[in-house]
């Protein structure tokens, strides 16, 4: 019945059958757990695939210093400028356009009746803000 298990010495030497048994148990069932790090280091591989469907700030920052032929340090403060002034333009609620990609707006959301989830209970969620992102339609027709 344990023949693939190998043997181990029990804890002590006066256990019962089922302590051995048991501890065998514990240390098959930590063996596995250990498996998933051993693939952690493919994963990490694969993760450039996964780096091509979204562009990271520091990306960005690359890209933005070998078009301009800005330095790292040059093009990574004019990056975070451009967030910096995007973010607070927004916060203001000020619309901002970027030509060539599309339009940040600030939007009114009504106040309304929602369903708190399992125990069906209706609640009223108040009138808030939220960002939307119209497309530019000069990028629409590119994709």
């Amino acid at each position: 019945m344990l023949e693939g298990i190998p043997r181990r010495p029990p804890p002590f030497p006066s256990a019962p059958a089922y302590v051995m048994l048991l501890t065998m148990t514990k240390k098959s069932a930590k063996a596995p757990a250990k498996k998933p790090a051993a693939k952690a280091a493919p994963a990490a591989k694969a993760a450039p695939k996964a780096e091509s469907s979204k562009v990271a700030k520091t990306q960005l920052v690359e890209m933005v210093a070998d078009k301009t032929g800005l330095t790292k340090k040059q093009s990574e403060e004019a990056v975070s400028a451009m967030l910096d002034v995007v973010v607070s333009a927004i916060k203001g609620g000020q619309s901002v356009g970027l030509p060539g990609l599309g339009t940040l707006s600030v939007k009114a959301t009504a106040a309304r009746t929602g369903v708190k989830p399992g125990t069906s209970e209706k609640i009223q969620i108040p009138a808030g803000k939220k960002v939307a992102f119209k497309v530019a339609s000069t990028l629409k027709g590119n994709l």
